[in-house]
Order: C-alpha cells, then sequence, then structure tokens
C-alpha cells in the first residue's frame, strides 16, 4: 500500500495556481525527500495532506485513507514537525510531549521521548526558554509519540548545530527501519541526500522530477567530473581533452585537471592527458552532487523528468 498518493492535485488561492496537476505516490517505509525553492508548492502539498488546505482539483490519500474524510484518523497515524514550530512558552517540556499523547490518545514515556531526542535534562524546563535548536528536538519528539505510521518532517534539522542534525538522521533511520514512511523537505541538500531513498523537485506547482538521486544523476546527463592529479600541466595541453566525445570541458590549475565528461569518456580523457606528456600521478571522480542536481531541474527549461 502506498502511504501517499496524489493524484491530479490542483490548489488555487485565487488568481495564483500553486500546485498544478500533481500526481505523486510514496511507497510505504520510504524515506521520501520534496525538495524545491521556495514558493515551489511544497508547503500547500504538504498541508493538503494534512487537511489544513483543500485541493481546488485531485485526490489525495494517506495511509490508504481519504485526506479530507477520515482527516482526524490520518492525523491521529502522522507525526509532523511543521517548519517554524512555535512552543507554548509557559509550558516544559515534559507538558508538551504529555499533550501530544492526549492529542493523539496514546500512552507513553514522556521522559523516554525527551531522552531519544536530547533533551530529557531539559524536561521540567518551561519551553520558552529554550534555544531554537532545543525547540526543533521538542517538536521532532512530540511527531514520534504513538510510533506513527507516517512522519512530516518540514525542515527538520533548522537549528540544529551539526552533532543535532546527524542524531536527527540517525533517529529518521530508525523510524524507517521500524516500517514508517518519512516525507522529508529540506533546504539543506546534504541532509536530505544522506537518508534518502527518492527524491521529488517541484518548481513553480509542478514535479518537475521524481526518481533516485542516482537516478537523477543519469537523467540529467550522467556527467561526473573527473579531477587528475598531473606533474605539471597549461592550458594548450588540454585541447585534445576537450576536443574529445563525451568531455564538456576541462581546465587545470598547474598540478590538477579537472575534467567535466560523460563516464565512459574518463578512460580516453586519461589516456589523452599522457598522449600529451604529462605524469599522471592520481585520479578520482566526483558526482554531481543533489545541490548541483536541484539547480540543474529548477532551472527554466529542465524538461520532467520521473523514474
Amino acid at each position: 500500500m502506498a502511504a501517499i498518493e496524489l493524484a491530479g492535485v490542483t490548489k488555487r488561492f485565487g488568481g495564483v495556481t500553486a500546485v498544478e496537476d500533481l500526481d505523486l505516490t510514496v511507497p510505504e517505509g520510504e524515506v521520501f525527500g520534496f525538495l524545491g525553492p521556495n514558493g515551489a508548492g511544497k508547503s500547500t502539498t504538504i498541508n493538503m495532506l494534512l487537511d489544513f488546505v483543500r485541493p481546488t482539483a485531485g485526490t489525495v490519500r494517506v495511509l490508504g485513507l481519504d485526506a479530507q474524510r477520515e482527516s482526524v484518523t490520518v492525523r491521529r497515524r502522522t507525526g509532523v514537525l511543521p517548519e517554524g514550530f512555535g512552543v507554548y512558552n509557559r509550558l516544559t517540556g515534559r507538558k508538551h510531549v504529555e499533550f501530544a499523547m492526549r492529542s493523539k490518545e496514546v500512552e507513553g514515556d514522556p521522559d523516554a521521548i525527551l531522552e531519544r531526542v536530547g533533551i530529557a535534562d531539559a524536561a521540567d524546563r518551561k519551553a520558552g526558554g529554550y534555544s531554537k535548536g532545543m525547540r526543533q528536538r521538542l517538536a521532532l519528539g512530540m511527531a514520534l509519540v504513538g510510533e506513527p505510521d507516517l512522519l512530516i518532517l518540514d525542515e527538520p534539522s533548522s537549528g540544529l548545530d551539526p552533532a543535532g542534525a546527524k542524531e536527527m538522521r540517525d533517529i529518521v533511520r530508525t523510524e524507517a527501519g521500524r516500517g514508517a514512511t518519512v516525507f522529508f523537505s529540506s533546504h539543506v541538500l546534504g541532509q536530505v541526500e544522506a537518508v534518502c531513498d527518492r527524491v521529488g523537485i517541484m518548481r513553480a506547482g509542478e514535479l518537475v522530477a521524481e526518481d533516485s538521486i542516482a537516478g537523477l544523476r543519469e537523467a540529467a546527463g550522467g556527467e561526473s567530473t573527473l579531477v587528475v592529479t598531473v606533474d605539471s600541466a597549461t592550458d594548450d595541453d588540454l585541447a585534445a581533452v576537450r576536443a574529445l566525445p563525451g568531455v564538456s570541458g576541462a581546465s587545470t590549475d598547474g598540478g590538477t585537471v579537472t575534467v567535466a565528461c560523460d563516464s565512459d569518456a574518463k578512460t580516453r580523457a586519461i589516456a589523452a592527458l599522457e598522449e600529451e606528456g604529462m605524469t599522471v600521478r592520481d585520479f578520482k571522480t566526483e558526482e554531481a552532487s543533489l545541490e548541483d542536481l536541484f539547480l540543474a531541474y529548477t532551472e527554466d527549461g529542465r524538461q520532467e523528468v520521473r523514474a
């Protein structure tokens, strides 16, 4: 069963189309990264999953349930970490978790939740005195209440230091390991790349790419960067490399040659450097980062790509 199913979903606010004809399926147990620049329609889509906003057209199903008619059940089975989470200043961290438990009508140990997200020592402090990172940890703890079948995390690493971001990633992996589905929206692309099975990229209300990161690389052209350490090189030495099929560019700083090329052109590029009289001391391949792919798929003119 799919954890999330959107079919032909469009949402208009007056004359503005926030989401247009969106088809998206996220299988159970998957960690799905949901990406896009500001204004791409990500928040509107998340709000439709939770029935905070209703679509103008199309259908939304979450955990096999109609997101509108069965929204209460959906929310009880879903843990949500919203962007810009606001605490109740006068309530302690423990009281926040207890409130989440009552809202979902589940029992549990609030202190165990707070321990898991790293703020057990602040359980009896009023959340109004928490730092931004502590508030984010508290929000994540509240989302974990009741072992939800679906976690929707909107900018979950906001305010977290590197250690906190790693702990968040570990929690995501653990939740996925027990069978939960994680729908993960973030501008910190390294976080997404570290934990997600697949990603979807929104642009101007449309889903322009949906695949694994490896699949996106291939669909974007399959080009990678070959970095070759040589004894010495000049720009003139690179003419033969630049002329090779599958090579889109080459540059050097004197001791390193950087070649942008298709995967099957790497061997030819190294051979061409040696034929020009350079001694190749070492080489490595750098694949396109998720940030590179994100920019490629959100720039004007990029065609839609699906798995």
